[in-house]
């Protein structure tokens, strides 16, 4: 269920930035503004309402997905402290080297 419930909050996350790269800010940003993308579809008015509309209903989605995800991973993780894990002993000490061979001189 976990995944299941991960994978709806990835796709409602990434409908989320979508939603609200496309709505027009204060400087222009990346929004179609008004209704010069979207034809005779729309009205700008009615493309702000749309869109604020569509963003607040992903953020509720985005709110309650997390909260759920928080509470069912909640008694997944391990009770304690990493402080009270024995120490690690320590590794064996290395086999000595072999002796270089002698370079034969002229």
């Amino acid at each position: 269920m976990t995944t299941v419930l991960l994978v709806i909050f990835l796709l409602v996350t990434l409908a989320l930035i979508g939603v609200i790269l496309v709505q027009r800010s204060e400087g222009g940003g990346l929004g179609i503004g008004a209704s010069q993308g979207m034809g005779a579809f729309m009205t700008g008015r009615g493309t702000a309402n749309l869109l604020t509309r569509t963003t607040a209903i992903l953020g509720t989605a985005f709110m309650v997905l997390a909260l759920v995800l928080a509470m069912l991973g909640r008694g997944q993780a391990p009770r304690g402290s990493i402080l009270d894990a024995p120490a690690p002993t320590a590794p064996a000490a290395p086999a000595p080297a072999p002796a270089a061979p002698a370079v034969p001189t002229n």
